[in-house]
């Protein structure tokens, strides 16, 4: 079984993860997703991002691709809230 080759290239990551990031917290406010499902939410953003925009052309490589957006998401997010956290404390 041979794998496949992934192309991918900076700038999917670079719109796909914020694109992940803008969309989750539009659908946490206008559909109320309970924060138990957010990551569920987060991950099927990225996979769709991946298999229908970034690798539309091959199914294996959008869902591998798909995992790490998702997954990049959260800890973006993850990392960017206890950022803000900190901050407010100090202050």
């Amino acid at each position: 079984m041979d794998f496949p080759t992934i192309h991918t290239n900076f700038w999917d990551a670079v719109i796909a993860i914020p694109v992940i990031m803008i969309l989750t917290q539009l659908m946490k406010v206008l559909l109320h997703i309970p924060k138990k499902f957010v990551p569920t939410v987060v991950l099927v953003l990225g996979l769709l991002f991946s298999i229908f925009i970034s690798h539309r052309n091959h199914l294996v490589a959008g869902i591998f691709m798909g995992w790490f957006y998702g997954y990049a998401a959260i800890g973006n997010y993850a990392a960017l809230k206890t950022a803000i956290v900190a901050f407010r404390k100090e202050k």
